[in-house]
């Protein structure tokens, strides 16, 4: 396992990492992240791991810089999970381009986000693919979407972050499986679908020996 006792391990992003923590699900959502909480205390019951959960539905990097400080900065993290680019892709496809950001606007706002975090806190990163949940990449928004995958594994490298590659995921069970097996929306998985989130985590996070 990469984290150390006593840490405090902050996530943030948008709705796949909320997933009603801010509500009925309260801390952690039921999302991926609760299930890798529990994947880490059951593998190191020991460790007294400190998660925080700070995902918010529909963000895009411009909400996150807008609560940045208070969200991840003050957190004081020791690790500092982000995933984040769904909606800044899908907004363009859903008839609200004002509301989708440009990917150099979108790999300007995001490596100033972590720089800021990194510089205040002495954080580790962990980066994860945005993604969309379908096997065509030739389709438009697939396209669209492997273009911002691919800054935020360029800004994994840049920053020396973990990277978890979450479309890979969806890859490896899309090429056996269909992809509303995952997701109605392609978007927003059900517990399988957040299952192989989790599967992608913990395969970096929590690696067994």
């Amino acid at each position: 396992m990469i984290f150390e006792a006593g840490q405090r391990v902050v996530f943030i992003g948008d709705s796949i990492t909320d997933c009603g923590r801010r509500d009925v699900h309260a801390p952690y959502g039921n999302g991926y992240l609760s299930l890798v909480r529990a994947y880490a205390m059951a593998r190191h019951p020991g460790t007294g791991l400190t998660w925080v959960n700070r995902g918010v539905g529909g963000d895009t990097v411009r909400d996150l810089a807008a609560r940045w400080e208070r969200d991840a900065v003050a957190e004081r993290p020791d690790w500092l999970g982000v995933m984040i680019g769904i909606n800044d892709v899908w907004r363009g496809f859903l008839g609200r381009p004002a509301e989708a950001v440009p990917l150099p606007e979108f790999e300007d706002t995001l490596r100033a986000l972590l720089r800021r975090a990194v510089d205040a806190t002495g954080c580790r990163l962990v980066l994860a693919d945005p993604y969309v949940i379908e096997p065509d990449r030739t389709d438009p928004h697939r396209a669209e979407s492997d273009r911002y995958v691919a800054v935020v594994g360029a800004l994994a490298d840049e920053f020396g972050a973990l990277h978890v590659p979450t479309q890979r995921a969806f890859d490896d069970v899309l090429a056996v499986s269909p992809p509303d097996l995952w997701a109605a929306d392609r978007i927003h998985p059900g517990l399988p679908g957040h299952t192989v989130l989790a599967d992608a985590f913990a395969r970096v996070l929590l690696p067994v020996a």
